[in-house]
């Protein structure tokens, strides 16, 4: 990094450092509550629920399609839910899954669940068959709640209500539960509603939550999120960060089973005693009206989310509302002041973490295009792109990268700093390092690559695994997507290496989803040979409607790398860029067999 870009970066942090001032107040709450939290001190996130019922009950808590709970209601809704657990049997330490859809009774159930010192197993509502079967037996749940929503769902698996004598099936919906279930609504009525003395027992180091992955590539693992960890990120999102004062609405609609939603959205409002607008799901035409119907302040984000805002035409309404930040990662940096403007968004704060990660990132200072600040012990190593592994030195350890290099994020392993991992000990061993600057040191393993922007902050690159090596070089696939993704014909670009014969490393493929009537594949090729460097411009291009993602708007690449460019694989049309200057030309059978055989190089 030059001396000029140090300046710059110094310059825009003073800035960000001056702007919290009017906010010091909030700000300086919500970083005394961060140092307060120790992880084996008793406190949880049922007694942040408990104080707030208690000192200011009267305040929205919860708004969802029109209904409107106060913290005084929603902590006697979740005492209820917790008394009906106990009353089947559930204990502290034991694990009750939950498969609904966003409403409000996903997070009474889960704050029910935590506040008797069980642990909800967040599954994932889009699963099904054996992946959703394989998380459930990761959970190993005593109790199942079901909403009547994802009854298909899970008649999509071997379980079946009634006759699994492993757990209980709850149901949550109206009307007569099916058979095999017990349906919990008019028994949670029947429930008191006074605090159980078992969340005043709970030490922060406890789980809380069973936080899955979204399985793009094999099978879910299911991360471990304790209260302290869930503490943390309140304090330091809504109040050190956000600066949320009571009277904010946060609104969040995506999909509770996911941290951005059940962490960072939901335990951004409830730190700062702020209300929390629900909605189902994401849509792309209804966003800003639900921002404008329940008079939000503030909301999550996923990066493609943004994009999907960007798509839609521009309006004399676009700024017709009151947020005046959002939180969110994976914004990318090619869209980030073009949406910010359009949208008249005061602050971003892109942030930085990982389900089972024990550090987090977050832009708190409004700085554009990066992940943040973290005050916490991390460092960014060099990293092979071939063997997917740091470089160790000749006494075996690894080496951090200068200011302003790329490479693999890792964070130290202490105890103020645990690495939860996951409920599987093998996969979670696998995620450390040892040995790694003396011995006996031990890190976490993000599997991501950086840019260390200094003074602290970095800039997200990559997912180890999408980086690949071409000609001798490392490419960034978001680095590739942001060049195609500037391209006004282009709506959306999936990028990712694929094998040629003959050949070391791996070739850049695109799947597009084209929006400009037919490909003119030699302006497409001028415009990223103008953008990019000649090793990092795809070789193939894959034209399809629409990209597949999963819930959490990340993109499906497992099934793209297997077809490769076999167009009869793919069942798509597929381009080549044999020559530069004629631009991308359709992959006949002829090529493709040439290719294939190695007999063409590219």
């Amino acid at each position: 990094m030059s001396d000029q870009d140090n300046r710059v970066r110094l310059r825009d942090i003073a800035k960000g450092v001056v702007s919290t001032l009017p906010d010091f107040m909030t700000v300086n709450k919500g970083l005394l509550q961060l140092v307060s939290l120790r992880p084996g001190w008793r406190g949880s996130i049922g007694s942040v629920i408990e104080k707030h019922a208690r000192n200011n009950g009267e305040r929205v808590a919860l708004a969802f399609e029109g209904r409107r709970w106060t913290y005084a209601q929603f902590n006697a809704w979740a005492n209820q839910v917790a008394a009906l657990l106990r009353e089947k049997g559930v204990k502290p330490g034991d694990a009750v899954a939950v498969l609904m859809e966003n409403r409000a009774e996903v997070l009474a159930c889960v704050a029910g669940i935590v506040k008797l010192g069980a642990i909800a197993g967040m599954l994932n509502h889009q699963q099904r068959g054996e992946v959703l079967e394989h998380s459930i037996r990761l959970a190993k749940a005593k109790v199942i709640i079901v909403g009547e929503e994802c009854v298909a769902a899970l008649e999509s698996t071997t379980c079946e209500p009634g006759r699994d004598g492993e757990r209980l099936y709850l149901w949550e919906g109206e009307g007569k539960a099916p058979r095999g279930y017990t349906s919990m609504r008019p028994l949670v009525r029947d429930m008191p509603d006074g605090n159980p003395p078992e969340t005043a027992q709970i030490i922060q180091k406890q789980p809380a939550f069973y936080i899955f992955t979204s399985g793009t590539t094999g099978l879910p693992k299911a991360s471990v999120m304790s209260h302290y960890r869930w503490l943390s990120g309140m304090a330091g999102v809504g109040q050190g960060s956000l600066r949320l004062k009571p009277e904010d609405i946060f609104y969040c609609c995506l999909p509770l089973y996911h941290n951005n939603a059940l962490t960072v959205s939901w335990g951004a409002a409830l730190g700062s005693g702020a209300t929390l607008a629900l909605s189902r799901k994401f849509s792309a035409s209804r966003f800003w009206d639900e921002i404008r119907d329940y008079n939000a302040t503030a909301f999550c984000y996923i990066g493609e989310l943004c994009r999907y805002l960007l798509n839609r035409p521009a309006s004399s309404n676009d700024r017709n509302h009151r947020v005046r930040v959002a939180i969110g990662n994976g914004l990318r940096p090619e869209i980030w002041d073009e949406f910010q403007n359009r949208f008249g968004i005061e602050r971003i704060c892109e942030f930085y973490g990982a389900s089972e990660g024990n550090l987090a990132f977050i832009n708190g200072f409004g700085l554009t295009k990066t992940a943040g600040f973290c005050p916490m012990t991390f460092a960014i190593v060099e990293f092979d792109a071939d063997t997917e592994q740091p470089l160790r030195d000749a006494r075996g350890y690894m080496k951090k990268v200068a200011s302003g290099g790329i490479g693999l994020l890792i964070s130290e392993v202490t105890e103020r700093r645990p690495f939860e991992g996951y409920t599987d000990p093998k996969a979670s061993e696998a995620k450390l390092f040892r040995n790694v600057f003396k011995k006996g040191d031990c890190w976490f393993n993000t599997g991501d690559l950086v840019r260390d922007q200094g003074y602290k902050h970095i800039a997200f690159v990559d997912r180890v695994g999408d980086t690949f090596r071409w000609k001798g070089e490392n490419v960034a696939t978001t680095e590739v997507e942001g060049a195609l993704n500037r391209h006004p014909a282009v709506e959306q670009a999936v990028v990712y290496g694929v094998q040629l014969a003959g050949c070391d490393g791996r070739a850049g493929m695109a799947a597009l989803s084209w929006k400009g009537g037919a490909l003119d594949g030699r302006d497409l090729a001028r415009h990223l040979g103008g953008i990019l460097p000649a090793y990092a411009v795809p070789l193939f291009l894959r034209l399809r409607e629409e990209q597949e993602i999963t819930g959490t708007f990340k993109y499906r690449k497992v099934d793209l790398k297997k077809q490769g460019f076999d167009p009869a694989a793919s069942g798509e049309p597929i381009y080549v860029l044999c020559d530069r200057s004629r631009g991308y030309e359709p992959l006949t059978p002829e090529l493709f067999q040439r290719i294939s055989s190695g007999e063409l190089r590219l």
